[in-house]
């Protein structure tokens, strides 16, 4: 992926969802930072169970913690406590 589709903030620009709609008909759609959103729930539980680190050896923070703040979450934590709190039985 070329570095005008990654956000400096987190996730993917415009382009890069157009990008990925055209090469792989991909259908994305961009960030929910708040909310009840099935899509929300649903992030905050797949990012909750995701494995690596907040910050790179340089303490600069990945490109995890970069997305789970552009949703709205401090933390893998956060994302699971809101999930937690939000799934449906």
């Amino acid at each position: 992926m070329r570095a005008e589709h990654k956000s400096k903030t987190g996730g993917l620009t415009a382009a890069g969802r157009r990008h990925f709609k055209r090469t792989e008909g991909a259908n994305l759609k961009s960030q929910l930072s708040s909310g009840t959103n099935p899509r929300r729930i649903s992030f905050a539980a797949r990012f909750a169970g995701m494995k690596g680190p907040m910050k790179d050896e340089k303490g600069r923070p990945t490109r995890k913690a970069l997305a789970l703040k552009k949703w709205g979450f401090g933390s893998v934590e956060a994302a699971r406590n809101f999930a937690r709190r939000h799934k449906k039985s």
